[in-house]
């Protein structure tokens, strides 16, 4: 009862601050001059797209590979000897992927969308349960070149990712992969988990190479074929931002549940192992890294720095809220202490895509009819 009394001040504590916040930039507008806009060529950008390219993203990809390859080694041990302990570490292996995949899973662009890298490691959302179906179907068949890691990079997307992972591990049947060592189902999924951590490896060497993408991102100019000015480099680097704050509020959450709409729980990632918030949290972590370590904030004019303490707020505040909330996906969207916890996230991802879109974009000079959600 204690934990009740103190969250909900603190949640309209957050809440109230975040709506105060909202009205920073047009009071500055008011008071002073427009913001004097960045130089965009200049060795600011260079240094920012370094520190994203080596300070976030080939780390992050780095931390996602080497928890692949635990999950890949612990899911193959628990198959050969399934025992309380070893179930335990596979489900401890799986929450540390969805995590790490969680936080670099916001970089939409570069490699990963490459032979649909992106797909092959989380094919979700799935609204007409194809990836479901496609699992259920080879489970039932039990076709053994289908247990075959090095085989699975020309099969469907949907039957080799987290989504068919997660079914073989927490859905319906799973209980059986205690029964018997190497049941078909077991070797699937620990295939499953193989071929991740060999996708994962390879995001981690592309974004490696010297001569590759990371040399695109942190050099741009006239002869680069990715960025020809650093004024689309940084644009690239807000548009991962703010659509991977969409991808939050519209992928993540409105999936299952709109305020005042059916919720539709096993419709979220990652319901079936308890993960969804992992998740989703993860991906608040990833954008909040990916904004700080960057320096983004060092390309705006100095008098309006406050818009950056405005997105490192409300990102706080999101990372705050998120990891409370009740990993029974059935239970969260049921209970009210629950859904208002929900509906703070929406309402301040919300908020976070207006500030990035409307008010950094702006302080960078992308001018006031600039949206990414116009696809601009």
């Amino acid at each position: 009862m204690t934990t009740r009394r103190l969250f909900f001040p603190r949640l309209a504590a957050l809440a109230a601050a975040s709506f105060l916040l909202s009205a920073t930039l047009p009071a500055l507008a008011q008071e002073g001059a427009a913001p004097v806009l960045p130089d965009l060529t200049d060795d600011n950008v260079v240094d920012v797209m370094t520190r994203a390219v080596d300070d976030v993203i080939r780390p992050g990809y780095h931390a996602f590979e080497a928890s692949a390859g635990t999950l890949a080694q612990a899911t193959e041990a628990f198959c050969k000897a399934p025992s309380q302990a070893s179930r335990t570490s596979v489900d401890d292996a799986f929450r540390q992927a969805v995590a790490d995949w969680g936080r670099i899973e916001i970089v939409r662009i570069g490699p990963v969308l490459d032979d649909n890298r992106f797909e092959r490691i989380l094919f979700y959302p799935d609204r007409k349960s194809t990836g479901l179906k496609q699992v259920q179907a080879l489970l039932q068949k039990q076709d053994e070149a289908d247990a075959d890691a090095a085989a699975m990079a020309g099969k469907s997307v949907a039957i080799q990712g987290f989504g068919a992972l997660e079914f073989a591990l927490y859905g319906t049947g799973s209980q059986t992969l205690m029964e018997t060592p190497e049941s078909f189902r077991c070797r699937y999924a620990a295939a499953v988990a193989t071929h991740i951590r060999a996708t994962a490896g390879q995001l981690a060497a592309a974004w490696e190479a010297p001569d590759g993408v990371q040399r695109d991102w942190k050099h741009p100019g006239p002869q680069n074929p990715v960025f020809r000015t650093g004024k689309e480099a940084v644009t690239a680097l807000l548009g991962i931002l703010v659509h991977g704050a969409e991808a939050v509020r519209d992928q993540r959450i409105e999936t299952f549940y709109r305020h005042g709409g059916t919720a539709r729980p096993k419709s979220a990632v990652f319901w079936r192992s308890g993960n969804t918030w992992t998740s989703i949290d993860a991906n608040i972590e990833g954008l909040h890294m990916l904004f700080d370590k960057s320096g983004m904030v060092g390309l705006i004019d100095p008098n309006f720095v406050s818009i950056g303490g405005n997105i490192d707020f409300v990102l706080k505040s999101l990372h705050r809220v998120a990891p409370t909330i009740d990993t029974d996906i059935e239970k969260a969207v049921s209970t009210p202490e629950e859904q208002q916890k929900i509906a703070f996230l929406l309402v301040n991802t919300r908020d976070l895509i207006l500030r990035l879109n409307g008010e950094y974009g702006g302080a960078m000079g992308l001018g006031a009819g600039f949206s990414f959600a116009d696809g601009d």
